[in-house]
């Protein structure tokens, strides 16, 4: 599938939850079919969480980058259950050399190249350089691959689902860790810094439930730049069924991505739409619509 668009990307979808999505199984399957019902443990194990399909997540919880240090990302991945596939390293264990990266004007500052790399500095770097959460980027690596879980090699080559689309081969151009964490954090930050370029923005828009047409579709009034990201990066919402059985089974117009990503957050990181800040304060301090406030110069008068 290919969103209409100044640069028409395409996305992937997750259709149906898995266990290892949330650290207790197989990795999660990628493919327009119907869901499977977990086992009674899974669902005991994962409770359900409020959904609003008109807001997700908050911006604030979304767009700050200052959420998590390296050393936090670290320390997190360490406390993750792994069971890798194929040799596959765990995620805490990954390294790799990264390339100097340019800055992309609007959208993420420049990223000089490292040598063998920690997965989690590669991750807080391409969340301070694009503006972006990193929760956000790890929450997106469970969601699509179960890479924190369940890595595989494969799953490293398509760890965020970038240029994966619904019904063609992922382009192997994007293939790679390092690829795949900052091209979706710059695709994030091009949703924000070109909300009119892309089919969903904040206000009245019509979301489908499957990549199926025939499963419908239903009028989503979004709240947030941060919600209209999801929403564009995998632009399905879950229908009546799926929402009343989070943990399945599902039908077959289920899909589990943007409820997938709203559960494993609140599982590893709390409520998505907390924002740190409340009263009167500048909007830019809780990155409203997903910038944050200007760097001061200490020499201005």
């Amino acid at each position: 599938m290919r969103l209409p668009g100044r640069r028409a990307l395409p996305v992937a979808v997750v259709v149906f939850a898995t266990a290892a999505m949330f650290g207790v199984g197989a990795p999660a399957a990628q493919a327009a079919a119907p869901a499977v019902a977990p086992t009674p443990a899974v669902v005991a194990a994962v409770a359900a969480t409020a959904f609003d399909p008109s807001d997700i997540i908050s911006d604030d919880s979304f767009f700050n980058p200052d959420a998590m240090t390296a050393e936090q990302v670290q320390r997190f991945l360490e406390q993750r259950s792994c069971r890798p596939k194929d040799h596959a390293p765990c995620l805490a264990d990954f390294r790799m050399d990264t390339p100097d990266t340019p800055a992309s004007a609007e959208r993420c500052a420049a990223i000089p190249g490292r040598s063998d790399e920690r997965a989690s500095s590669i991750i807080a770097r391409v969340a301070a350089a694009c503006t972006i959460s990193p929760r956000v980027l790890l929450v997106l690596l469970q969601k699509e691959q179960s890479l924190l879980t369940a890595p595989s090699p494969a799953g490293y080559q398509k760890a965020t689902g970038y240029a994966c689309p619904d019904t063609a081969e992922c382009d192997n151009r994007y293939f790679g860790f390092f690829n795949q964490v900052y091209r979706a954090a710059w695709q994030f930050r091009e949703y924000t810094v070109h909300p009119g370029d892309w089919r969903y923005r904040i206000g009245s828009n019509s979301i489908q439930y499957h990549p199926d047409a025939a499963c419908g579709s239903g009028r989503v009034a979004i709240a947030n730049q941060a919600t209209a990201n999801l929403y564009n990066y995998t632009p399905y919402q879950p229908n009546r069924q799926t929402l009343a059985q989070p943990s399945g089974p599902g039908g077959d117009c289920s899909t589990y991505g943007n409820l997938n990503f709203s559960r494993i957050y609140d599982r590893w990181f709390g409520d998505p739409h907390a924002v740190r800040y409340s009263g009167l304060i500048p909007p830019c301090l809780v990155y409203t619509d997903g910038f944050g406030c200007p760097p001061v110069n200490p020499f201005a008068h």
